[in-house]
């Protein structure tokens, strides 16, 4: 992976309609940081803000079977969503597949390609 590959995965992350506006503003920062003297401290930025946001899978399942999605997505929808968490935990995930955790999840892997 290059540092190239780094910034289309922040791109996509920050996108994402499930991004979390916190993340979205450190993704955001980061990429609107690269290549100026500030870029290192923005990263630092969005690697914390990533460590705390990304979802493991019992946080997903909780977060599914929760209230919360049916007003999100409708009856129907959250039921879906329900069980797109439980067949995801059931496959052995460790972390949510969203549009801004799987990307996120990317980044933190190689995050010494926008620390060091």
């Amino acid at each position: 992976m290059r540092k190239g590959d780094i910034i289309e995965l922040a791109k996509k992350m920050v996108a994402a309609p499930s991004c979390y506006s916190g993340l979205k503003e450190a993704g955001q920062n980061w990429l609107d940081a690269v290549g100026t003297k500030g870029e290192k401290e923005a990263a630092q930025k969005l690697i914390a803000e990533l460590e705390g946001d990304i979802t493991d899978i019992d946080g997903l399942v909780a977060f599914a079977h929760s209230e919360i999605p049916a007003q999100m997505f409708g009856a129907e929808g959250a039921k879906k969503f329900a069980a797109h968490a439980d067949e995801l935990k059931a496959s052995g995930a460790k972390f949510c597949d969203c549009g801004a955790c799987a990307p996120g999840l990317e980044i933190l892997k190689n995050k010494s390609l926008i620390l060091d």
